[in-house]
C-alpha cells in the first residue's frame, strides 16, 4: 500500500505559451488503501495531471510525494523503481496490450519485469492475475483481438497488477465500454481495492462511476480543484456551484447509502 500526496503541483501546456496551466497548483492526497475519485469535464486537466504524476509530463511546480519520498523521474533506473510503485490503466487497453502477444505472453512480461519467476510459478501467476479481474484463465491462450472490450479492459488491469504496485491510476477506464460493462468493471475494481489494500487514483468525468469507487471525490475544473471532500459528504451537502451542477445532472446520487458511495 501505498500513500500518494501531491502539493501545489503546476504543469503548462506545452507548446501553448499564454494558455495558462493545465494543472493549476493542485493539491491532494490519497492515504495508505483508500480510493480518491478525480472528476471533471474533459479537457479540465486530469489527465495532465496523471502523467506528471507518473513523471510521464514535465512538472514546472509543486511536489508529488509516494509514502513521504519526492518522486523525481531523471533517469531509466528512476521510471523503473517508480514502476514498481506506481501503475497506470488507461482508457484505451490497446494502448498496453501487444496485439501479436496473447494474454499470457503479456501477462509474464509484466509479472517477470521485476520478479523471477520459474515456469511453474509464472503459470500460477498468470491464473492468480485473471482471476483477480474476473476472467476465466482459459482465456489465456487468446490473442487481444478475440478479446471483448471489457475483457481488453480487465487484462490490462491485470497487466498493471502483475508488478504488485502500491498506487494504481485508472484513468477514464469505463468510458469507452457499453453502459453494462461499465458496471461490472466497476465491482471488479471495488473489488480489488478491498482484497488487495490498494491505494487508488480514479479518474473520469461520469460522477456516479466515480462515486460508485471512491472514498473520496476530487472536482476539478480549469486545472484546479475546487472541491473535495469524503464521497457521502459530497454527495449530500456539496460546497461548490460547479459540483452541485454536476449532481444536478445526476439527481439519484443526491441520496447516498449509508457507506457514502452509490449502489
Amino acid at each position: 500500500m501505498t500513500t500518494l500526496q501531491v502539493a501545489g503541483l503546476t504543469v503548462r501546456h506545452p507548446g501553448r505559451p499564454g494558455c495558462g496551466a493545465a494543472v493549476d497548483g493542485v493539491s491532494l492526497q490519497i492515504p495508505s488503501g483508500t480510493t480518491l475519485g478525480l472528476v471533471g469535464e474533459s479537457g479540465s486537466g486530469k489527465s495532465s495531471l496523471a502523467r506528471a504524476i507518473v513523471g510521464l509530463t514535465p512538472v514546472h511546480g509543486g511536489r508529488v510525494l509516494l509514502d513521504g519520498q519526492e518522486v523525481r523521474v531523471r533517469t531509466v533506473r528512476d521510471r523503473r523503481r517508480l514502476g514498481r510503485q506506481v501503475q497506470v490503466v488507461l482508457q484505451d487497453p490497446d494502448t498496453a496490450l501487444d496485439p501479436r502477444m496473447t494474454v499470457r505472453r503479456t501477462l509474464v512480461e509484466a509479472a517477470t519485469v521485476f520478479h523471477r519467476l520459474d515456469r511453474a510459478a509464472r503459470a500460477a501467476r498468470v491464473t492468480e492475475l485473471l482471476g483477480l479481474v474476473g476472467l476465466d484463465p482459459l482465456l489465456a491462450d487468446r490473442l487481444p483481438g478475440r478479446l471483448s472490450g471489457g475483457q481488453r479492459q480487465r487484462v490490462a488491469i491485470a497487466r498493471a497488477l502483475a508488478v504488485g504496485p502500491g498506487l494504481l491510476i485508472a484513468d477514464e477506464i469505463t468510458s469507452a465500454l457499453d453502459v453494462s460493462v461499465q458496471a461490472a468493471v466497476l465491482n471488479t475494481i471495488r473489488e480489488l481495492q478491498r482484497r488487495l489494500g490498494l491505494s487508488m487514483l480514479f479518474i473520469g468525468h461520469n460522477l456516479p462511476a466515480v462515486c460508485h469507487v471512491s472514498d473520496a471525490v476530487a472536482v476539478m475544473r480549469h486545472g484546479r480543484i475546487v472541491e473535495t471532500a469524503p464521497t457521502g459528504a459530497l454527495l449530500r451537502t456539496p460546497q461548490h456551484p460547479y459540483t452541485r451542477t454536476l449532481l444536478a445532472a445526476v439527481p439519484s446520487l443526491r441520496t447516498p447509502p449509508a457507506d457514502g458511495r452509490p449502489s
